[in-house]
């Protein structure tokens, strides 16, 4: 009987191990080939040569979606296996939304990285100095980044102007500091976010300045009427000096640029009818500063506001150069508006 037994178990035992050899051998060729599959994909430059190209990931997007938008941009081979890696690797939630810089001809597994540290792309915009409102706004809408109306609106809505720190005031003129400033399409920048931006950079400037105590409104007010007088640095001081010599004795400002400003619709070139036209900006009629600020101001206007120079200048004229003549009596003055306006006739 144990015989039988014997001879009868043996045969059973040695067919099942051979049967789970075949298996494990199976399924490690089968993991093999996969593993061979997965990196001949993730060795295998992607299309294109080596070259930078901006994409767009949206907020939210799924792995799917993103591995499409790479596939149409160039940057991989539509392929199952990047999503795969992806999963492998950790990266499949791991990626940020924006307008990323990635590379072209970049292997599988280089992509993914650059995924996960690649740079965002920020914008440049310029707004130069002594631009008001209105051609602040047509900027930031030029490019797209706001409506150009709702910019404007929220330059005189009172409550939003609380927010940024300016309750004082009635219309943000005079305080979107003028400067380079670098934006992004995702993270979405809206006109809300560009003028809280602005505005901060406008205190950033104003606290480095040595204002002594000054009053912030009325050298913002002066800053943009010197900012708009002249293009030279080297005047701004002396520029500013008229102006608070003519407040110190009572004397109307007469700046063409306030006329200027209260004209809707300005054609370009002023007339007697304009200097004699009374707005709250019109310093030919109006004693004292206008409304406001006529411009935005830059840290040089301000700073020259703040500290000008220590003469008794009451009247300047061009000199038909971007520079100025200076004079302290009004006889020096006729003389020097004889001499450089007959020579602008000349």
């Amino acid at each position: 009987m144990s015989e039988l037994q014997s001879s009868g178990t043996t045969p059973a035992t040695g067919c099942g191990v051979k049967v789970f050899a075949g298996v494990a051998l199976s399924g490690c060729c089968l993991l093999l080939a996969l593993f061979l599959w997965l990196a001949a994909y993730a060795n295998t430059p992607g299309p294109g040569t080596q070259e930078e190209a901006v994409v767009l990931i949206p907020p939210g997007a799924s792995f799917t979606s993103i591995a499409s938008i790479l596939a149409e941009e160039g940057i991989i081979q539509e392929d199952i296996r990047f999503q795969l890696l992806a999963r492998l690797h950790g990266m499949a939630d791991r990626i940020r939304a924006g307008e990323l810089v990635l590379n072209r001809g970049a292997k599988p597994l280089e992509v993914l990285k650059q995924l996960g540290t690649a740079r965002v792309v920020q914008h440049p915009v310029t707004v130069a100095e002594g631009l008001n409102i209105k051609e602040v706004a047509a900027i930031f809408a030029s490019g797209g980044w706001c409506g150009q109306q709702e910019f404007l609106a929220l330059t005189g809505d009172a409550d939003f102007i609380k927010t940024l720190g300016l309750g004082e005031v009635d219309n943000l003129e005079g305080y979107l500091y003028p400067d380079t400033y670098y934006l992004t399409r995702i993270p979405a920048v809206d006109a809300k976010k560009i003028m809280a931006m602005m505005v901060g950079r406008f205190f950033e400037v104003w606290k480095s300045l040595q204002t002594g105590g000054a009053d912030r409104h009325r050298t913002v007010i002066l800053a943009s009427i010197v900012e708009k007088e002249t293009a030279d640095p080297a005047e701004r001081p002396r520029i500013a000096s008229v102006f608070l010599n003519r407040l110190e004795r009572g004397m109307r400002l007469q700046s063409d640029p306030t006329v200027i400003y209260g004209v809707e619709g300005f054609a370009g070139n002023i007339t007697r009818e304009d200097l004699k036209r009374p707005t709250p900006y019109n310093t030919y009629v109006i004693k004292g500063l206008p409304a406001g600020p006529i411009c935005n101001p830059g840290r040089e206007a301000l700073a020259a506001v703040l500290k000008p120079v220590a003469e008794q200048y009451l009247y300047f004229v061009s000199r038909n150069d971007g520079t100025h003549q200076f004079s302290k009596t009004l006889r020096e003055h006729n003389r020097a508006v004889y001499k450089y306006q007959k020579r602008k006739q000349q």
